[in-house]
């Protein structure tokens, strides 16, 4: 694997916009939401899963057409460009965000997350286009990593204001991932258009997509891994979003502890993605995944049975190795089963499935967490995710699917 300037920025995106999910979805924003704005701790938490639902909602609608558009019209890095700095905006915007601003709290974040999560369909499908084949799983890997070490980083600088002065961390994120994103732009090629088309993009990204639906039986062993994503991502997706709600009700952790534990998850991150990367090239992306949802199976059930705060410091550990290894290790199993003529459309289709299913777990969660009043039942309902999800995976032949996606990309 050999680091280029194309390969550097694009990794420089995963670096960026680490510091939106982890401070702000993860760990500050998602706390001070529930008991600043709100107000109502268990209330809180279910208009926080609304507000993640809602916002992966509009993104699994949009995503898949968009993608298709993109390919076509191959402007890719324009539809990143305008999510990327759209989340910029809107995340610079929570700082005005007080107690009491429960609309406009709403409002700003789901936005900044659409800009989050839909940038990263765009983001995700120049992985083939700046890796080798033999080289993604690596590649993959390294821009997890590197994502959890601008994590990391994003959580140290705002240390300081956290706990006292939480609405600046806000602006400081927004700069963090604006500027560090700028790489991404500057030295990411992408293919140009050849000659001039007068077509109405939309329609033509529906026509797609039409196509694509009525052929998915070609692609059966991807149908399958779809399925499979969609069904254990809601776990992953609901974990990320309410682990620092949970451990701030359960053990009344406040936000500089909650850091603290995110600075383990964030190293433990790096080192699951980065290791994973190069496990997967060796025994394949299946059962790489296969071996990170049992991690997460245990982190589940550990969290349910968690006595203490020093155990919870241990689940933290746990979980940021399957976290980095899981994400990392489904990006390269959707490029590799996807013809390379329709990578961004067949991203546009994994984040239709990923955040399609990111609608009902939060929903779910915030739900249980309101009528039983405790979150220890809540967390629970997500091992259901991994347990079906582990299972539908296992009807995956591999092999088959990314010979097949060989044939139909070399053909086209």
């Amino acid at each position: 694997m050999k680091l280029n300037k194309s390969l550097l920025g694009w990794i420089s995106y995963d670096f960026a916009n680490s510091s939106f999910t982890t401070v702000i979805v993860t760990v500050v924003y998602s706390v001070y939401f529930k008991k600043v704005v709100v107000g109502q701790e268990e209330y809180g938490t279910s208009l926080w899963g609304i507000a993640i639902s809602i916002s992966m909602l509009i993104v699994a609608i949009s995503s898949p057409v968009l993608g298709a558009i993109a390919d076509y019209s191959h402007s890719k890095k324009k539809f990143l460009f305008i999510y990327c700095y759209s989340a910029v905006v809107f995340t610079g915007l929570l700082y005005f965000v007080r107690s009491g601003h429960i609309l406009s709290g709403m409002l700003f974040f789901i936005i900044a997350n659409i800009g989050f999560e839909g940038g990263n369909v765009f983001y995700n499908a120049f992985l083939p286009e700046i890796a080798k084949e033999k080289d993604i799983g690596k590649v993959s890997g390294l821009g997890w990593g590197i994502g959890y070490l601008g994590g990391l980083l994003s959580l140290l600088l705002v240390y300081p204001f956290a706990e006292s002065k939480t609405i600046l961390v806000f602006p400081i994120i927004a700069l963090f991932y604006g500027i560090f994103a700028i790489p991404t732009f500057v030295f990411v090629s992408e293919k140009k258009l050849i000659g001039k088309y007068a077509t109405n993009y939309i329609k033509q990204g529906y026509n797609r997509i039409k196509s694509t639906f009525q052929h998915l039986n070609k692609f059966k062993e991807l149908g399958k891994f779809l399925i499979a994503f969609f069904i254990y991502n809601d776990g992953i997706k609901t974990v990320i979003v309410f682990s620092a709600i949970y451990g701030a009700k359960t053990f009344d952790m406040n936000v500089n502890q909650l850091i603290i534990y995110f600075v383990l998850a964030q190293t433990s991150s790096f080192i699951g993605a980065i290791v994973f990367g190069y496990t997967m090239d060796k025994i394949g992306a299946k059962n790489t995944i296969s071996l990170t949802l049992l991690i997460w199976l245990a982190v589940v059930i550990w969290a349910f049975f968690c006595p203490n705060i020093k155990q919870f410091y241990g689940i933290g550990l746990l979980a940021g190795l399957a976290m980095g290894s899981s994400q990392s290790s489904s990006r390269s199993m959707l490029s590799l089963l996807t013809p390379k003529n329709k990578q961004a459309e067949f991203f546009g289709f994994y984040a239709f499935t990923g955040k399609a299913s990111a609608i009902l777990g939060p929903f779910i969660y915030g739900q249980i967490a309101f009528f039983s009043g405790n979150q220890r039942f809540a967390i629970l309902s997500i091992a259901f995710f991994f347990i079906l999800g582990l299972t539908v995976l296992q009807f995956v032949n591999e092999t088959e699917g990314r010979e097949l996606a060989r044939c139909v990309g070399r053909n086209a």
